[in-house]
């Protein structure tokens, strides 16, 4: 697809489960730079690339400031404008800057938390078929509820930027 640049590989960076954040055995990946974005419409350019590649349940905001987490449902961010320092992880996690054309997959259980955004931070979020989105605080009582609801999550059947043949089948089944 042409909104997608040829050599976008992502990063995956796996977070260890801290005690009430459980994240997940799979890797956490982000994609730095990985879309060329209409400067028109950069939403919709992001939200045309998830849906083509079979995410749905498309939203636009920005990132909570309070930590939390997904157990049902992985979850794809997209930027299209601004910028923001996130937390992924949990407290024990890794802050990192996002900035428009960056993308990052959260597998469910996967902590994040704004620590800080731009004005006009915008982010498109994404989810694999047939999964509902919940949002869950950290809490002993959450993090045990988790560790059984987590690996019940089918693993998504394409990469939300590259599809089927893209890093995240490979990356997440091996």
């Amino acid at each position: 697809m042409s909104d997608v640049r040829d050599n976008a590989e992502p990063l995956a960076i796996v977070f260890e489960d801290d005690g009430l954040v459980p994240n997940n055995i799979l890797p956490f990946l982000v994609y730095q730079g990985a879309v060329k974005l209409d400067p028109k419409h950069p939403e919709e350019t992001i939200e045309n690339l998830f849906g083509a590649n079979g995410w749905g349940g498309t939203w636009r905001n920005g990132v909570f400031d309070y930590l939390h987490y997904h157990t049902t449902v992985h979850e794809v961010l997209g930027v299209a404008r601004g910028s923001a320092r996130v937390r992924f992880g949990g407290d024990h996690g890794q802050e990192l800057e996002i900035k428009p054309g960056d993308v990052a997959i959260l597998p469910a259980g996967t902590g994040h938390q704004c620590i800080k955004a731009s004005d006009d931070f915008c982010v498109i979020g994404a989810y694999p078929p047939g999964s509902k989105m919940e949002i869950t605080r950290p809490t002993p009582e959450n993090h045990a509820k988790a560790l059984k609801t987590i690996p019940k999550v089918a693993l998504p059947p394409s990469d939300p930027i590259r599809g089927k043949d893209g890093p995240l089948t490979r990356l997440w089944r091996d």
